[in-house]
């Protein structure tokens, strides 16, 4: 593609409570060397650390770098109130704890070009700092943690049903109405499912990949996958079609562990020994764990070996109890 062709490309960044990472999240964007004209808009939340002062230090610095509000912190508002900002017809969705690879912005819009798709994304390449974060790194991309999903673990490339974060057409989102601000979470996927749904394709490359940070702490992890079991069935209520294994494995293991248990111990209590094979449903669920974890993470350092079982119990149980419980109050825009 001639210099002179690349079209220009706005990227949008949501960005709440992201002290740790904006800093080498906004400068991976701008040393991209994208060969067209790039600008970056910075959708900063009510935020509870220095966020919106590091987003201020970097704006006076780079010229090609704009701040809007989003007084909700939601993230759908975030990315609507920075797309309305943005001067651009192709949107590049990244996120403020996330590291794009170097050549990413111009391989994408390569990929858009070649594919003639809506959006296109990549691998989400999970990447820890400390043990906990390496072991939550692993989970995400085995299949003992987070299942077989392709951007997760890689693939050919091909139409996908959805991708990791996202470069867009306008044209789009505007066809669909952009991001739905009652999805709190799930967001991207609801979004892609809307565009495929009136015809629009959404295609995943492996080479496109984004360095993903990822929590930190066994109890950032729970919240985290319990809220995202809540919106997982929050989806399924509003679009049934899209229920699958993966996504009910989960609340089914839950289930399964929570009546095994409670018919092992009416078992120990009435002195009804057939009812201790309820125990099976835990031993075997934490031998799997075990075992898996072996398997999976065989290349982490002993340390982060160490939490691997426990980070995956805790994405497990937290998904599957925030699917069970779903949501108190029907979701609004914010």
């Amino acid at each position: 593609m001639p210099l002179s062709h690349w079209p220009p490309v706005s990227v949008v960044m949501p960005v709440l409570n992201e002290e740790r990472h904006l800093e080498e999240a906004v400068g991976r964007v701008l040393d991209q060397d994208y060969p067209g004209e790039l600008e970056v808009v910075l959708a900063i939340g009510p935020s509870k650390d220095r966020t919106e002062e590091i987003a201020e230090k970097l704006a006076e610095k780079d010229h090609r770098i704009t701040i809007v509000p989003n007084p909700t912190g939601k993230t759908p508002a975030a990315l609507n109130v920075g797309i309305a900002h943005a001067k651009h017809d192709i949107l590049v969705r990244v996120d403020g704890h996330g590291a794009l690879t170097d050549g990413y912005i111009t391989r994408a819009v390569e990929v858009l070009e070649e594919s003639g798709a809506d959006n296109v994304g990549g691998v989400m390449a999970a990447e820890g700092r400390t043990p906990t974060e390496m072991a939550v790194a692993c989970a995400y991309r085995s299949r003992l943690g987070l299942g077989a999903s392709t951007f997760h673990q890689g693939g050919k490339a091909g139409p996908a049903d959805t991708v990791y974060l996202g470069v867009f057409r306008r044209a789009a989102l505007e066809r669909v109405g952009g991001f739905d601000e009652t999805m709190h979470r799930a967001q991207d996927w609801e979004l892609n499912y809307r565009i495929r749904k009136t015809g629009g394709l959404i295609w995943f490359s492996p080479d496109l990949s984004v360095t993903y940070r990822p929590r930190s702490s066994l109890s950032a992890v729970a919240k985290q996958f319990f809220h995202t079991g809540q919106w997982r069935r929050e989806v399924i209520r509003r679009h049934p079609e899209t229920a699958s294994r993966r996504y009910l494995a989960p609340p089914i293991a839950v289930i399964l562990l929570t009546v095994g248990t409670i018919v092992g111990i009416i078992g120990v209590a009435t002195g009804t020994d057939w009812l201790d094979v309820g125990y099976l449903a835990p031993l075997g669920y934490a031998l799997l764990l075990v075992f898996g974890s072996a398997m999976e993470g065989r290349y982490l350092p002993p340390k982060a070996l160490f939490w691997m079982p426990l980070v995956c119990a805790t994405m497990h149980v937290s998904w599957g109890l925030g699917f069970l419980i779903g949501l108190r109050e029907k979701p609004t825009a914010s």
